[in-house]
């Protein structure tokens, strides 16, 4: 037999070798991919298992010899500019965390990120990143949280974004934008779970209210430190949240504009508004029937100008386009339309306007509309189901509670099991199924027979192969009953204790 060289002992020997072996199984993991490669650590770099920091080492330049076991790769506090789309040499299945902030990066080329297509977080912060490219962010399919905040970004394409669709939290602070990014939640291919995006601290002075006031439903959007023109739209938008207890306004009050400027309240509510207080109303109409659903707190008349948002549970509506044609259309006065009513418009509807006062705990600015008859509103539109399906229901219900009793009493009176003396004096004839405990006639007329009798302890059936792994049904615990008169499997004799271990199992 030729001689080897171990790679990971660095020693010769012959085959036969319990260290030869040993090592040669190691390498065939290795080369089956079992095992993560065993990369040396980058010289300017600290690793700790499958974590490798390679912060604050001054790198103008990528390491190139990156081990691909990593999960965490920390590269911040460095000096770098640029990062190419071969940064790394090979692909890294294994990458769930880069950390790339306060850097000086200008420019990222385009699929750098597709060599890590399992990435979850990925960090971006302070840098020098001016404008987010189509395919910037291509093959991040998985990543849920992504920081660019503290660049100087002044652009965002619309399709920056496309692919991201497990991305629930954006941080935009601390930038350049003079243009609301709502190609986030316009584009097809945008994230669909964005619960989070914060844009603070950038140039922003207008927001689309309508759209904002679609997205707010499904998660918290933060706009504070932003120079936004106090208009009547966005006074509407920030009383409405100030009723909902909207907790980014909440957080950052202060920060926002329009809070103590009485000039513009006056300006956006000073006719058509109501003193009174603002009660909840439900408003109900008959399937393809209209409905006209005022305002609360206004009159039927407004001035000229006021804008008016309704949010309904599909949509948002206002009154400055409105259009007769339209299913859901809010009037020039502030009233909502709905023309041939459905089911589904049932639910709770929101007026945003800007009313000019605070609320009290008790006021509400929504109202209830109910199509149908109450019952047809609460069981949320799902009355179209006949009443076969329910029938149905309860009669596969019913049947099978039948099967399930007749089923126990087959297993408790067919049992094949009786109690017979052997010819031997032994037992005999009782199944694996059940131990029945019989008193002996002879013990009855000798005054010896138990006073409770014939006992019956079933036991969970197993098969005579089954696997010796799996957890064995213990036996019902009988007290003082001795097991005379026990038969299990015709193999028991007269006069063995229950609680002898050697039967037990």
């Amino acid at each position: 037999m030729r001689p080897f060289v171990s790679p990971l002992s660095g020693k010769t020997g012959v085959g036969g070798g319990c260290c030869n072996c040993a090592a040669l199984v190691l390498q065939l993991l290795l080369c089956l991919g079992f095992l993560p490669s065993m990369g040396a650590c980058p010289r300017d770099c600290l690793c700790a298992s499958d974590i490798i920091s390679c912060s604050g080492r001054n790198l103008s330049a990528l390491p190139l010899d990156l081990p691909s076991y990593a999960t965490r790769l920390d590269l911040s506090h460095n000096a770098l500019t640029a990062l190419p789309s071969d940064w790394i040499p090979r692909r890294s299945d294994r990458l769930t965390t880069l950390v790339l902030s306060r850097n000086s990066i200008r420019q990222i080329e385009a699929k750098a990120f597709a060599v890590s297509p399992h990435l979850l977080h990925l960090d971006l912060s302070i840098n020098q990143l001016t404008l987010l490219n189509v395919s910037i962010f291509t093959g991040l399919g998985e990543l849920k949280e992504l920081l660019l905040f503290g660049n100087q970004i002044v652009q965002i394409d619309p399709r920056a974004f496309s692919g991201l669709h497990s991305l629930q939290r954006l941080y935009l602070s601390g930038n350049r934008l003079t243009v609301f990014p709502l190609g986030l939640y316009s584009e097809p291919g945008g994230p669909r779970n964005l619960t989070f995006l914060d844009v603070s601290g950038n140039r922003l002075s207008k927001v689309p209210v309508q759209s904002v006031l679609s997205v707010t439903r499904q998660g918290g959007i933060y706009l504070q430190e932003n120079p936004l023109v106090c208009d009547c739209a966005l006074m509407a938008l920030l009383e409405y949240w100030i009723w909902k207890q909207y907790q980014p306004l909440v957080d950052f009050g202060g920060e926002y504009p329009c809070r103590n400027d009485s000039r513009t309240g006056t300006i956006c509510s000073q006719q058509g508004m109501w003193d009174t207080p603002l009660e909840t109303q439900t408003y109900q109409v008959e399937p393809g029937k209209s409905l006209l659903v005022p305002c609360p707190g206004l009159t039927s008349w407004t001035q000229d100008g006021l804008l008016v948002f309704w949010v309904t549970p599909r949509t948002v509506v206002n009154s400055s386009n409105y259009d007769p044609s339209a299913h859901l259309a809010v009037l020039p006065n502030g009233t909502l339309e709905i023309q041939e009513a459905l089911v589904e418009d049932s639910g709770t509807y929101g007026c945003v306007a800007a009313r000019g006062r605070r609320y009290h705990l008790h006021e509400s600015v929504e109202v209830d509309v109910v199509v149908g008859n109450s019952s047809t509103a609460l069981s949320g539109g799902t009355s179209h189901r006949s009443g076969a399906e329910h029938f149905n229901t309860a009669f596969t219900t019913l049947a099978s509670c039948v099967v399930s009793i007749i089923l126990v009493l087959l297993y408790l009176y067919l049992t094949p099991c009786r109690c017979r003396e052997g010819p031997g004096g032994g037992a005999r004839g009782c199944g694996g199924r059940a131990i029945v405990l019989c008193s002996d006639p002879r013990d009855v007329e000798s005054e010896q027979r138990r006073s409770n009798g014939k006992r019956v302890a079933f036991l969970e059936p197993q098969a005579e192969n089954s696997d010796a792994g799996s957890p064995k049904t213990p036996a019902v615990y009988l007290g003082h009953v001795t097991t005379e008169g026990i038969l299990k499997n015709g193999s028991r004799t007269v006069g063995q204790s229950i609680t002898d271990p050697a039967h037990m199992a």
